[in-house]
């Protein structure tokens, strides 16, 4: 067993299971998602977008595009919600972009999550 990969593997997973996390409930309300777990998801995904920099492969650079691509996206939906909620208000419109921001997000961490399967059971033993 790959130590590297198990703990590249499990951060890629957890990357995707708190950005779900955060995802999923009420679109129309801020109380089904919460801040904690945002911060969480993009704590978990910059780790998971560290530990891809090593890996040379072509699968590897696609990894860490999407990666790179869910930073960027649940870093901007923090942002949102931080400007809104001490600049603005906190309304339909701004709680739709968070959410389809980080839904934005979850789809990349899908497509990692799939690369990264079939990468495993394309590797030899």
């Amino acid at each position: 067993m790959n130590l590297d990969k198990v703990i590249s593997g499990f951060f890629i997973i957890l990357a995707m299971t708190l950005n779900f996390g955060f995802f999923y409930g009420d679109l129309n309300s801020l109380e089904h998602h919460s801040k904690y777990e945002l911060f969480a998801a993009i704590i978990v995904n910059v780790i998971a977008t560290t530990l891809k920099l090593g890996d040379k492969t072509q699968v590897g650079s696609v990894l860490l595009a999407t990666s790179l691509v869910a930073d960027i996206q649940l870093i901007a939906a923090a942002i949102v919600w931080a400007i809104a909620a001490y600049a603005y208000t906190v309304n339909a419109e701004v709680i739709a972009i968070i959410i389809s921001l980080s839904g934005g997000a979850l789809l990349a961490n899908v497509v990692s999550v799939i690369l990264y399967v079939g990468d495993t059971l394309k590797s030899k033993r």
